[in-house]
C-alpha cells in the first residue's frame, strides 16, 4: 500500500531518532488506510449522430415531343343505332353491315373533333333464328368505323342479344304427352331497336390538324430523406 519503503519497529531500535521515524511511519500507513479509493470515470462519450442522406432534387419528366394533337387508343365514343336488328324474318345473315351514329360529341383539348351524329358502321358476326322446341334468337355484331371529313376512324366494340326462350316445362310436357305440340313450340326473336346506345373505343392512334397544347411537365420528387433521431448524451454517473 503506497509506496514509503518499509522499516523496522524493533524493540531493539533505542535510538530516540529511529523510534521517531518509526511512529510517523505507522501514521502514514494509518492514513492510506483511511482514504478512501475512487475508480477512474470513463469518459463517456455521446452516441455518434445518424447520417442523413442528401435530398436528392425532384426531377422533371419532360412530355413527348409532338407538333399535332392526338386522338388517343381508348377513347371512349358513344354510338346510336340508327336502324333496328332483327333475327325476326330470317333476313339477318352473318357479314351484313348497320348504320350507327355518334350520340355524344369527342373532346380533344376543348375541340370538338367528332361531332354528333357523324355515321358510324357495324358488322353482324352472328345471327341464329328461332327455331322449334323453344330455341330463340341470337345475333351478335360488332363496330368497325366511325367517318369524319371523309376519314375512316377504326374503332372496337360489340354487343350481342338473345330473344326468350320458350316455355321450357312446357315443350318438355308437351314431347312425352303429344310429341307434335313441343315440336312446334318456338322462342322469340332476337331484337335491338333503333336508337340503342352502344360503346364503342378508338382503335388507333390519329393526328389531329391542331397544334398540341403546352404542358407543365411532371415533377417526380426525389427520396424522403431519412428522420434523424436526435442523440441524448448519458449524465455521468455520481459517486457513492
Amino acid at each position: 500500500m503506497g509506496n514509503l519503503p518499509p522499516r523496522s519497529c524493533s524493540g531493539s531500535e533505542s535510538q530516540r531518532g529511529g523510534l521517531l521515524s518509526c511512529i510517523l511511519w505507522v501514521f502514514a500507513l494509518a492514513a492510506l488506510a483511511a482514504a478512501p479509493v475512487s475508480a477512474p470515470q470513463a469518459a463517456i462519450q455521446p452516441a455518434p449522430a445518424a447520417a442523413v442522406a442528401p435530398a436528392v432534387p425532384a426531377t422533371p419528366i419532360a412530355a413527348p415531343n409532338t407538333t399535332s394533337a392526338i386522338l388517343r387508343v381508348g377513347t371512349e365514343i358513344p354510338l346510336r343505332l340508327v336502324e333496328e336488328l332483327t333475327t325476326k324474318g330470317k333476313k339477318l345473315r352473318v357479314g351484313n353491315r348497320f348504320h350507327l351514329e355518334t350520340s355524344e360529341p369527342v373532346i380533344v383539348q376543348g375541340v370538338n373533333v367528332i361531332p354528333v351524329g357523324s355515321p358510324a358502321m357495324g358488322e353482324i358476326t352472328d345471327a341464329r333464328n328461332k327455331g322449334m322446341w323453344g330455341k330463340s334468337g341470337h345475333l351478335a355484331a360488332r363496330i368497325l368505323y366511325v367517318t369524319v371529313n371523309g376519314r375512316q376512324i377504326r374503332l372496337s366494340g360489340a354487343f350481342d342479344d338473345k330473344g326468350v326462350a320458350g316455355g321450357i316445362g312446357a315443350v318438355a310436357v308437351s314431347a312425352i304427352i303429344f310429341l307434335p305440340a313441343g315440336f312446334f313450340m318456338t322462342g322469340t326473336s332476337a331484337l335491338v331497336p333503333a336508337g340503342t346506345i352502344v360503346k364503342s373505343f378508338v382503335d388507333e392512334d390519329v393526328p389531329l390538324s391542331m397544334p398540341v397544347a403546352a404542358q407543365a411537365p411532371l415533377v417526380v420528387g426525389g427520396p424522403a430523406a431519412p428522420m434523424t433521431v436526435p442523440t441524448v448524451a448519458s449524465a455521468p454517473a455520481q459517486p457513492h
